[in-house]
């Protein structure tokens, strides 16, 4: 196999070229959203110029756009493993179709049902069921340890019973990157009679999903984590699909979670961003095949693809885990244990005794490096280890076009930060 390279996969994105101050600028704010290689940029462009048109028309440019189209259904399929393509629907984004699914979900729900969320979770994935309270559904929330970050399963396994009707999960947490126990969790719900919705924006851009591995009902991610434009995709199980009722107009024809004129330009680009990774799959995951009996094609290059970025993540992020435990007054906010890295994603959060998460942020933005600070949208997790109205964590989430000279690089910052050198307060 092919030595991952990530110098030579960065050529490949214009936006790591970007300077301030003389400086690369570093970007570790992938969690948050991701860079996009040239191919992306190319073919939304020209979707523009060539095939830019409405659905079905009988003329050039509409078949174009129709054929792209179906390619990107069935691309995001192979990416997901799902069955059919139709299986598959875009949207505006994550959230969008999270309030659209628990829409046409409560719409099968009585005032006596139930609906299990997790205080580990992104709001996108509570708020829209917590939303189902005015229908007289019961929300139930599962704690987690805080002195990991993990879900508390036992309390999970408490909070399911014959009222239970879904169990809203996350892939991997956003803030702090606990991997949850996905596959174990679905079987749970299935057991009680309730259908899974599962979160996995963070988790897709760090690993293979195979959503009939999981035998999840639905799952959403979003493609502008994973090197494309702003888009949420949804797959949704076609058994569970059929049992819910449809919010469409009547004359469209299309998938049921694709509600008006979709992002055409941005599907082209999604398609794009598949083919990135397949080929990152070619080219460095050619002996991780044997990983995946029965896949063939680009559902093979696409699993290979993500295992090779997840084992060159991993070595990254334990360069960066031992380069954060140097510094006086860190906290690492999650699993630190590296025997336990596997339990989560190269994203890590921190607060730094003296200084707040916002003055960090500030102070290695200013030295062109990107991290993020704040909530992160898992507004319940801050609240839950009490750190809501000290402005939250220092977020820094590694990709695969990031390089160890980048993660000493912002090792080194933090260092000269705690000393005290730059005007801030020193960490006692």
């Amino acid at each position: 196999m092919t030595a991952f390279d990530p110098a030579e996969l960065r050529q490949q994105f214009p936006a790591l070229s970007l300077t301030q101050n003389g400086q690369p600028l570093v970007f570790f704010d992938g969690p948050g959203g991701t860079h996009v290689p040239q191919r992306v940029i190319d073919a939304v462009t020209r979707y523009y110029v060539e095939m830019n048109s409405n659905r079905d028309g009988a003329f050039l440019t509409s078949q174009r756009s129709d054929a792209m189209l179906d390619d990107a259904h069935a691309a995001m399929a192979d990416f997901l493993n799902a069955r059919p393509p139709d299986e598959i629907a875009f949207s505006q984004n994550m959230t969008t179709h999270a309030f659209n699914l628990s829409r046409a979900v409560g719409a099968t729900l009585k005032a006596e049902d139930e609906v299990v969320v997790t205080l580990l979770d992104h709001e996108a994935n509570s708020s829209p069921w917590k939303a189902l309270e005015e229908r007289g559904v019961r929300v139930n929330w599962v704690d987690i340890h805080p002195e990991d970050c993990t879900l508390d399963m036992a309390d999970l396994e408490a909070k399911l019973n014959e009222h239970t009707r879904v169990i809203a999960i996350g892939y991997a947490s956003n803030a702090v990157g606990t991997v949850n126990d996905v596959k174990t969790i679905v079987g749970m719900a299935h057991a009680a009679g309730a259908m899974t919705c599962v979160d996995a924006v963070h988790y897709a851009p760090h690993g293979p999903i195979d959503v009939q591995a999981l035998d999840c009902d639905f799952l959403v991610c979003s493609v502008y984590k994973f090197f494309g434009p702003h888009l949420g995709v949804l797959y949704g199980k076609q058994s569970a699909i059929d049992r819910l009722p449809a919010y469409k107009v009547r004359p469209a024809g299309h998938s049921r979670f694709e509600t008006g004129t979709q992002n055409h330009e941005g599907i082209a680009g999604a398609l794009a961003a598949i083919d990135y990774l397949a080929e990152v799959g070619r080219e460095y995951g050619s002996e991780l095949a044997g990983r995946y009996p029965g896949f063939t094609g680009r559902r093979l290059e696409l699993k290979t693809a993500m295992s090779a970025i997840q084992a060159y993540e991993f070595g990254l992020f334990g360069r960066l885990m031992e380069g954060l435990k140097r510094i006086p007054g860190l906290k690492i906010w999650g699993i630190a244990d590296p025997a336990r890295f596997d339990q989560r994603t190269p994203t890590v959060s921190f607060t730094l005794e003296g200084v707040s998460p916002r003055q960090i942020a500030e102070y290695l933005g200013q030295r062109g490096i990107c991290v993020w600070d704040g909530h992160f949208y898992a507004q319940a997790l801050i609240e839950r280890l009490g750190l809501d109205e000290s402005g939250g964590m220092v977020r820094v989430g590694l990709a695969h076009y990031n390089t160890a000279e980048e993660v000493d690089r912002l090792v080194t910052e933090l260092l000269v930060l705690v000393s005290g050198q730059e005007g801030l307060p020193a960490v006692a």
